[in-house]
């Protein structure tokens, strides 16, 4: 069995499957892109799995990163502990949003700005983490747009 097959294959809930997108979130909310990002439909909605493992890794790495340093910040459980959806939204969309402003780079694509943030600083824990977790705590959801109740 090949990596794209064990990717295209979600039994139940992709987000439990081991080739789930790290930041699915952040995909699913359009606010990042990934080159190696494939979306399944699954009823009536929509999963995200990762077609490289290597990339997964690259991003467990980045999004523990990102909880580790912005746990203060965003007042996070403790790692292992669930997140709730607000939390998991601002950490990981404000954290790519942060990420792509501390490198300069013009489009949110998670796979190039891990790669580029290993290039310029050797590891993702040389990032200039006070620059990333101030944006990623300023973030915020855009807002619906539509009628309002009354």
């Amino acid at each position: 069995m090949t990596e794209d097959d064990g990717a295209s294959r979600c039994a139940g809930s992709c987000s439990g499957h081991e080739a789930a997108c790290v930041f699915r979130r952040p995909l699913l909310a359009r606010t990042a892109v990934c080159e190696l990002a494939a979306r399944h439909p699954l009823g009536e909605r929509e999963v995200v799995v990762c077609r490289s493992a290597v990339a997964r890794t690259n991003c467990s790495t980045l999004a523990a990163l990102l909880h580790e340093r912005a746990r203060f910040a965003l007042k996070l459980p403790r790692p292992g502990r669930p997140l709730l959806h607000a939390q998991a939204m601002r950490l990981h969309c404000g954290g790519i949003v942060g990420l792509q402003r501390a490198l300069g780079a013009a489009v949110a694509d998670v796979h190039e700005l891990v790669a580029t943030a290993h290039e310029r600083h050797g590891s993702l824990t040389g990032l200039p983490w006070d620059q990333i977790v101030g944006t990623l705590a300023a973030w915020l959801p855009r807002r619906r747009s539509g009628p309002r109740a009354p």
